[in-house]
């Protein structure tokens, strides 16, 4: 399916997710004066770390290409889900800025604040009214992340997920009819056991996010379109299984069975792209023959 995920890598709080669709759709490019240096590193605060380097041309690039690309998708895109994780902003003190990430610059560089509920409404009232106007057949779908922030220690998380929610529930009735997904109550309320998390009992295990993909799918996807998806994720496990014979004849009838499954699909739904995979399996047969 044509998915973008996080254009501006992980975003937890409501302003910052906010300012990367402005920088998004407003076309912004980002020059060096935009960047900050902290130990021979390049860094964006309004980026995840992933978008750094020692380089501040490559960090430029990686910016406004990620931008561009999210502009054009945004332009195409019939749904978008904003997650947000907490109410917890961090104000870096030399210029005021509320950033996405602090880089592990030290504590000392930010201010910390809690956003109240209408900080929030008021905020995204506005982000909501701005993408009504520009894209008005787009849905939005708000979700809160079960992720912990336990930074804040288990009272601050919980004071900070109660803020998100009632901010939400305020945003749900805005006239664009924006729709909310559950997923931190299908953690919290359906699993409600510590076996559901990773080692570090913050992030959900693939148990959890199978769980949740489940209800997400039945919520938002066709029958068809689930059967669709089963037939690509066999494909897509075949591209990454480990073959385990050396003989000719059988990785030409695995590899030959797989390109006919990809051809098939193609032809129904053009705009499903498996071209990496069928790349592979072409070459498979060209090897062995």
């Amino acid at each position: 399916m044509p998915v973008m995920i996080n254009p501006a890598g992980a975003v937890y709080n409501p302003i910052s997710v906010s300012n990367t669709l402005d920088i998004i759709l407003s076309g912004r490019e980002f020059v060096q004066e935009n960047l900050y240096h902290h130990n021979d590193t390049w860094l964006s605060f309004y980026h995840y770390t992933d978008f750094s380097s020692d380089d501040p041309g490559n960090v430029l690039d990686m910016i406004n290409s990620k931008s561009k690309e999210a502009l054009d998708f945004l332009n195409t895109a019939r749904g978008l889900f904003i997650t947000l994780g907490t109410a917890r902003i961090y104000r870096f003190k030399k210029t005021g800025e509320v950033v996405s990430n602090c880089h592990k610059i030290p504590s000392v560089s930010f201010n910390s604040e809690l956003l109240t509920v209408n900080d929030i409404v008021t905020l995204w009232s506005d982000q909501l009214d701005r993408l009504q106007t520009r894209f008005p057949q787009m849905k939005v779908v708000f979700t809160i992340s079960p992720v912990r922030h336990w930074k804040d220690g288990a009272h601050g998380n919980q004071v900070s997920k109660s803020i998100l929610f009632l901010a939400v529930e305020e945003l749900l009735k805005h006239s664009s009819s924006p729709k909310y997904f559950p997923a931190y109550e299908l953690v919290m309320d359906d699993l409600r056991d510590y076996r559901f998390y990773n080692e570090d009992m913050l992030h959900p295990s693939g148990v959890a996010i199978n769980y949740i993909w489940e209800a997400f799918s039945g919520c938002y996807m066709e029958s068809k379109t689930m059967n669709l998806f089963s037939e690509i994720v066999k494909i897509t496990k075949a591209y990454t299984h480990r073959l385990s014979t050396d003989s000719p004849s059988k990785i030409n009838d695995f590899a030959n069975r797989l390109l006919k499954s990809i051809a098939d699909i193609e032809n129904r739904v053009p705009m499903i792209d498996l071209s990496i995979e069928k790349k592979y399996f072409q070459n498979l047969m060209k090897q062995n023959y």
